[in-house]
């Protein structure tokens, strides 16, 4: 099914987010972005995990990078590198992580991409992830190049 990247879809497992993160990947072009939010436990890397490995193949190790902040991987096509700013304390801090450098050469997942305040990429994907009963809610948000884009979903 094709649907345009914007509104709320309800993701019952997480196979469901896995599949969201793979159709996402498959739109995601290099020098844009995809910020996720949510509280803990909504799904963020689960969400990070499915978009990765469409990017870089499903034997790929794909840990959510809390400790190390950020992960890179060598997609077919260009490069990802997963951020997880958890622990940035100022928004300030991310040009120390090389976000700016990552978005040159490839493109980005970001959780907690709150965090940023007004540093956000221009283009990108916002997904609010948030805990609805047994399942999660996605809300999408599309900025620059990612508006009208649509989704297979």
């Amino acid at each position: 099914m094709i649907v345009p990247a914007e509104g709320e879809f309800r993701l019952d497992y997480d196979a469901d987010t896995e599949r969201l993160g793979a159709a996402i990947a498959r739109e995601l072009k290099p020098h844009e972005a995809v910020c996720l939010s949510g509280p803990l436990g909504a799904g963020k890397s689960t969400l990070a995990r499915g978009l990765i490995w469409a990017l870089a193949g499903d034997d790929t190790e794909a840990p959510s990078p809390t400790f190390t902040l950020v992960q890179t991987y060598e997609g077919e096509v260009f490069p990802l590198a997963h951020f997880d700013l958890y622990r940035l304390a100022k928004p300030e801090e991310i040009a120390e992580l090389g976000l700016d450098e990552a978005l040159d050469v490839g493109a980005a997942v970001i959780e907690w991409a709150e965090k940023l305040g007004h540093h956000l990429p221009p283009d990108r994907l916002d997904v609010e992830l948030h805990i609805e009963g047994d399942g999660r809610r996605a809300r999408l948000t599309p900025h620059g190049a990612w508006r009208e884009r649509p989704l297979e979903f």
